[in-house]
């Protein structure tokens, strides 16, 4: 194992992961060894009771009901369960133009289904302009508005708080996705107006690989995406009307759950707030470095705000290229379209970007090197 690698692909997934996290894991598998609410003996007693002290944090931290809390296996399945829970034959749906897949795709097979309808709304650097573009795409069929936070191409944060008051203005759900902002800005159920709050477990909330979260207010009903054995109602052969159990088939990801109990616990200590000052350092000084070559595209929104990600492209080599030589020198960057089609095509970038995706593990000598190094590839590429 190379030892010597500087992981700038955070964006996808962080790494390394804090102590903490890594000691829960080992503590999870040595001692949680029952099934969460399956049985009444001590290890399954022990496993229940952690994995609702993890339900309570991220209640807590995401300014939700302890009981509104689903754990899922990725932001992907709970953005599946959320936008398939939601709508109703004929409904009609607002999305934007930087979505990724775990968005357009349900929208798009329930879409040729005949099931549901949906319009793309265009978000520009003006919030206002964005906010009004929301405004102008909703219909009298219009039953939700599903977005990310943040971008995952250009790290754009769209105007959250314009979008959630025009659609409670309607009485329309708002479905956020948070894989990217989640655990670098505050983002808080009642703050922001949002209904359903997806997000992965092992990005920004620095969990282990394989856990989600949904975290809703409760104000639109979900119908489940799985039925099956919930540790309730077991002589029942419908599932149970009440949260969590009617989201949660199935025995839960008990070592997942414990790394998100040290996350979230991570994050509180750390605070949001000076993750994001000293991420945005980070990219400060990427920024400030590339700016002076020549040969470099950066595709980074100017006048919006923006969580901690920068892609960028270099002259005309393909961004696999590009990654590919950053690889071979100890870099880990992420290229193509990172599942993000729609954002892509928004940006005109045909064979996708390269991510410069920092975290706060990662050193301003870290990026300063990764600068040196990107300023040394030239076109025509390169060998390997």
């Amino acid at each position: 194992m190379n030892t010597n690698l500087i992981n700038f692909d955070n964006a996808a997934t962080t790494f390394p992961k804090p102590p903490e996290v890594r000691n829960s894991v080992i503590y999870a598998m040595n001692n949680y060894g029952g099934s969460s609410g399956r049985g009444g003996h001590i290890l399954a007693a022990r496993t229940s009771e952690m994995v609702f002290r993890t339900r309570r944090a991220a209640a807590e931290f995401f300014g939700a009901d302890t009981e509104n809390v689903i754990f899922c296996s990725s932001c992907t399945h709970a953005l599946n369960t959320a936008i398939k829970g939601v709508l109703r034959p004929g409904d009609h749906v607002v999305t934007s133009s930087l979505e990724h897949n775990s968005v357009i795709r349900p929208l798009t097979e329930l879409q040729q289904r005949g099931l549901i309808s949906f319009s793309v709304a265009k978000v520009y650097e003006d919030d206002e302009k964005t906010a009004e573009s929301f405004r102008n795409s909703i219909n009298s069929r219009t039953k939700a508005v599903v977005c990310t936070a943040a971008s995952n191409v250009t790290g754009q944060i769209l105007p959250l708080k314009l979008i959630s008051g025009i659609c409670i203005s309607k009485n329309i759900c708002l479905i956020a996705d948070g894989a990217q902002a989640c655990g670098v800005i505050p983002l808080n159920l009642k703050d922001y107006g949002i209904n359903i709050l997806c997000t992965s477990g092992h990005k920004g909330l620095y969990g282990i690989t394989g856990t989600g979260l949904l975290v809703t207010d409760g104000k639109f009903s979900i119908h489940p995406l799985m039925q099956g054995g919930t540790g309730s109602g077991s002589l029942e052969p419908v599932q149970p009307e009440y949260m969590p159990d009617s989201l949660e088939s199935g025995t839960l990801n008990t070592c997942g759950i414990a790394s998100l109990e040290a996350g979230i616990g991570f994050i509180s200590k750390m605070t949001t707030e000076k993750i994001k000052q000293y991420e945005d350092r980070l990219v400060d000084i990427f920024l400030s470095e590339t700016e002076k070559y020549t040969n470099i595209i950066l595709y980074r929104p100017v006048h919006s705000a923006c969580v901690p990600i920068v892609s960028f492209n270099i002259a005309d080599i393909p961004s696999d290229k590009t990654a590919e030589i950053l690889s071979s020198r100890g870099f880990c960057l992420r290229a193509g379209f990172h599942c993000s089609a729609m954002a892509h095509r928004t940006l005109g970038t045909e064979t996708g970007t390269v991510r410069f995706a920092p975290s706060v593990f990662n050193s301003e000598a870290d990026v300063k090197k990764l600068c040196q190094e990107i300023k040394k590839i030239k076109y025509p590429i390169e060998k390997i």
